[in-house]
């Protein structure tokens, strides 16, 4: 899953090229595409609704979604060439976010069945029935919003973030980020093109690369052929960018074991997922006490690790 080559903007179905993006694209991928009668395609949620537009690089409008009044994600649409390539994500996270920061307990949508298990991964519940909608079946989701005091608990600074599901992970790890100044530490057993990719993030990373004198970014990588392969964004920033940003392969087996994975900050800020493919995690904004066993573990993998000999073709 790429997600580059796109960003996701907010549009205004007032404006009226806004709102004519929307409904072009609306209009192949439900009504011509999947048969949904026109008539059933446009309601009186869109002029009260907050709309989102994907565009390519060139500009060009390639998915939208929606977030009614009543925190009801609808009209997810991504054009057929763009599919598999992370836009449907970055619009759920994106309104994910958007009813988050209006402090909702849950979000809902009506999944078709074929996206059930996308909506799972981002942590939506399916409930009730499957129905069927403009002769399409659909089963109601519901994401559960509400702040994890869990985490808290445990750090008393009150420097926590939630991390309940991918979108509140993913959210997490471009907070921490931004926050961060000059270096970081990333353990990462695998680097698929869904984690430190977004637009957001390769923003961040460069940034704390060019920071200026110490800055360094550190990557513990289990397998540098596979981020090689499927032409992952940190590869080409750390051709670019040899003398700060490195990347070490664990040589040993008790190494290459280690299923968890972290980013720590030199904010004293960190995400720890103790299982890499799983979305279970913790994170803080700044809890030293914590980072400190997670510092120390990757020093000591660090320098028992040798430089990722699948990039050293490209001089890395």
């Amino acid at each position: 899953m790429k997600l580059q080559g796109f960003h996701v903007e907010h549009a205004d179905w007032a404006r009226a090229g806004d709102r004519e993006a929307l409904s072009a694209i609306r209009l192949e991928v439900f009504v011509r595409e999947q048969a949904v009668p026109e008539s059933l395609e446009w309601d009186n949620l869109d002029s009260l609704s907050f709309h989102l537009l994907a565009r390519d690089e060139s500009g060009e409008p390639i998915g939208c979604a929606r977030l009614t009044p009543h925190g009801k994600i609808g009209r997810v649409a991504v054009r057929l060439p763009w599919r598999g390539q992370g836009v449907g994500l970055g619009l759920l996270r994106a309104l994910v976010a958007r009813a988050r920061s209006q402090g909702r307990a849950d979000v809902a949508l009506d999944a078709q069945l074929s996206a059930v298990t996308f909506y799972e991964r981002e942590g939506f519940v399916a409930h009730g029935e499957p129905f069927e909608d403009a002769g399409i079946l659909h089963h109601p989701m519901r994401l559960e919003l509400a702040t994890h005091t869990e985490p808290a608990a445990s750090n008393p600074d009150g420097h926590a973030l939630p991390t309940g599901n991918r979108s509140e992970i993913a959210a997490a790890r471009l907070q921490l980020l931004t926050e961060a100044k000059h270096r970081l530490s990333i353990y990462q057993p695998a680097l698929d093109n869904e984690l430190y990719a977004s637009l957001g993030e390769m923003a961040e990373l460069r940034r704390i690369a060019t920071s200026g004198r110490g800055a360094e970014i550190r990557i513990l990588l289990h397998d540098p052929e596979a981020a090689l392969r499927h032409s992952h964004r940190l590869v080409a920033l750390a051709q670019r960018l040899p003398s700060v940003l490195h990347i070490r392969t664990p040589l040993e087996d008790v190494d290459l074991a280690y299923a968890s994975a972290y980013l720590l900050t030199d904010q004293g800020g960190y995400l720890f997922q103790p299982d890499a493919r799983r979305a279970d995690a913790r994170a803080s904004h700044r809890d030293r006490a914590f980072q400190a066993p997670l510092a120390q573990h990757f020093n000591e993998v660090w320098e028992r690790s040798a430089p990722a000999r699948a990039l050293q073709p490209l001089d890395l």
